[in-house]
């Protein structure tokens, strides 16, 4: 267990713990929290919605954009606000991984979510959405290295 924790971001892995020691629908509440804590889309990405990452995998309609400030990452996300799970996810993703590295973010173990226990409280069908929004994350993470491969290299 200490390798993975090792490859998780340290805010990413208190959030883990917080849910960790929560029970039954202790857990549920916790989730509903970090949903209603996401943040709008910023008013400079509203034009550029339209170009914004789809999660092809999700059935809710999620997008995502990162940006990389001085090799920190932020992701930016839009899910509908009927959509609290989805959004809960996104919510503990973005938190968890804010100001970490590209490398750091590729290096999340894909079921890092096991450890929280929502699977005591939630169908298999709704944690595949974490895991497929984790996974676009590590796309945008490895789209992100490549640029920076790509300017080292012209620099």
């Amino acid at each position: 267990m200490s390798e993975i924790v090792e490859s998780i971001p340290p805010r990413l892995q208190e959030i883990i713990e917080d849910f960790s020691w929560c029970e039954g629908r202790e857990k549920l509440e916790l989730l509903l929290e970090f949903s209603e804590s996401l943040p709008p889309l910023p008013e400079w990405l509203h034009d550029q919605r339209d170009a914004m990452e789809p999660v092809p995998e999700c059935m809710t309609p999620v997008f995502i954009h990162a940006e990389t400030e001085d090799g920190r990452m932020a992701f930016y996300f839009d899910v509908p606000p009927e959509s609290p799970t989805v959004r809960g996810y996104a919510e503990i993703l973005r938190k968890g991984v804010e100001g970490a590295s590209p490398e750091a973010v590729l290096a999340i173990p894909n079921a890092f979510y096991v450890q929280m226990g929502l699977q005591q409280v939630l169908t298999q069908q709704r944690m595949s959405g974490i895991s497929a929004i984790l996974a676009h994350m590590k796309r945008l993470a490895a789209k992100e290295l490549g640029k920076q491969a790509t300017s080292e290299a012209e620099g």
